[in-house]
């Protein structure tokens, strides 16, 4: 929608003291009481008897529908459920897929090995699992167990058998197969290579109800060498999939790209705000421009809690840019973990407000908490910017998501969940009022909303779909 200026301004001036009084807040809430800022959210979070019996009900419904369907699920669901991290060999395969890739010699990658797989029970998972991936990975896992700690007398014939034989092949050979193996797991996770492949895998795998937004994995830009190939990246990922065809998908179910503001600056923090608004701002600015010219929704990706100010930043400088005042395609992501999750969507309904279009709004939980927790007891914070308890957490995203929906004029709600009983609470908050989308990502979720689906006829699901190399995958 266009506007003349005198309108645009008008309104920019009628927001700018509670738009400024709220970022004051945002910065004032960044180490807030966690009990004062729970008991807050439960206040926007509750529901009456009734609407808990319905969700509660729904929620349920769902629960068996995907226990019915749990024998039915591949890839990545089921593999989780077989190695459940309460387990000893679920702990040891997160830690060996966090660490593997980033170890650069092999003597080093054998010790990691005898360390983290030497000791678990591999056998106990045998035939425990109707999935191919988690029957394979099992006996692969055994093997390569059984080698490293020489205990024969704990396998099975075949197992024994298995071992013998890799121990003549020698531990470079099981290093090398044992890397092979974290690579197909990781398939599923990552949807292609490269966004070509991606958008083939795209068009062969989705469901009528599904849409996908994809992510273009890599670390952080540390040198303006970096930044280049990312922004490069992100260009042709823009491209890509505006030539691709689309089916005549309406705007809101359009393909998407996210987007990481560290990838187009290598100074992206706080201390930098006047570089990093000159010189970040016009990157994003080409990016939004070329994304409105493709038909591709662009959505900022959020980031650790110390850039979550600069973000709205730049975030705001590119959104009442004029170049792009009629295109409401520019999202971000917001983080519920975080204790000022709610202030900050309350400032972006200012923004939105003030150029009378709606923000693509991205509700996650967040992804970066044992970084968050860490980083403040290094710096002996006398508190911390998220919240300490998942439960906390669950408030503050039920709380967000009933903000989000009351405020639809000035958000396209996106919902990320793979939580049955969140789906089930936003069902409840919507009413029979669409205008919102979930959103799960790429390997994870499908029975749950294969399930929601059948029972909730017309709801939609967009997948965040990661396309990179393996070894991108580990930091993400």
């Amino acid at each position: 929608m266009h506007h003349d200026r005198e309108d645009t301004t008008h309104a920019a001036v009628a927001i700018a003291m509670p738009t400024d009084s709220l970022r004051n807040a945002i910065q004032r809430a960044f180490l807030a009481d966690e009990t004062a800022c729970v008991q807050t959210l439960l206040d926007r979070a509750q529901a009456d008897d009734a609407a808990r019996a319905r969700t509660g009900e729904r929620a349920r419904r769902l629960v068996l529908a995907v226990r019915e369907r749990r024998r039915e699920a591949g890839g990545l669901d089921a593999f989780l459920h077989e190695y459940d991290l309460a387990t000893d060999e679920g702990a040891a395969l997160m830690c060996l897929a966090e660490a593997l890739l980033r170890i650069p010699d092999a003597g080093t990658a054998d010790r990691l090995i005898r360390e983290k797989l030497g000791g678990t029970r591999w056998e106990k998972h045998l035939g425990q699992s109707a999935s191919i991936l988690v029957n394979a990975s099992t006996w692969g896992l055994m093997l390569t167990g059984r080698l490293v700690t020489l205990d024969p007398a704990a396998v099975s014939d075949v197992g024994t058998l298995l071992a013998r034989i890799a121990a003549r092949s020698g531990e470079p050979l099981v290093r090398q197969a044992l890397r092979q193996a974290m690579r197909i797991i990781a398939q599923q996770f990552v949807m292609g290579d490269t966004i070509e492949a991606a958008l083939r895998r795209a068009r062969a795998e989705a469901r009528p109800y599904e849409c996908f937004s994809f992510d273009m994995l890599g670390e952080a830009a540390l040198c303006a060498a970096d930044v280049e190939r990312y922004q490069s990246a992100y260009a042709h990922a823009i491209d890509a999939l505006g030539a691709a065809e689309r089916s005549g998908a309406a705007a809101a179910t359009a393909p998407g790209i996210s987007v990481k503001l560290s990838a187009l600056h290598p100074r992206f923090e706080f201390a930098q705000r006047e570089r990093m608004l000159q010189e970040l701002t016009p990157r994003l600015r080409a990016l939004a421009l070329k994304a409105r010219a493709a038909g591709v929704g662009l959505t900022i990706d959020a980031e650790e809690a110390d850039r979550l100010e600069p973000l709205l930043d730049v975030f705001s400088a590119v959104w009442h840019d004029a170049a792009l005042n009629d295109w409401d395609g520019l999202g971000l992501a917001v983080q519920a973990y975080q204790k000022r999750a709610l202030l900050v969507l309350e400032w972006l309904a200012g923004q939105a407000r003030a150029s009378r279009r709606r923000i693509p709004l991205r509700l996650v939980k967040g992804a970066y908490w044992d970084t968050e927790i860490k980083r403040a007891q290094e710096r002996g914070l006398p508190g911390y910017p998220v919240f300490t308890r998942k439960a906390a957490t669950d408030v503050s995203y039920l709380a967000c998501a009933r903000y989000l929906l009351q405020n639809r004029d000035a958000f396209y709600c996106q919902f990320a969940t793979h939580n049955a009983h969140t789906v089930a609470s936003i069902l409840e908050f919507a009413g029979d009022a669409g205008g919102f989308e979930f959103q799960r990502l790429h390997g994870m979720g499908e029975s749950l909303y294969a399930a929601f689906t059948e029972q909730e006829r017309g709801c939609f699901c967009r997948v965040y779909a990661p396309v990179g190399a393996h070894a991108a995958l580990l930091p993400y």
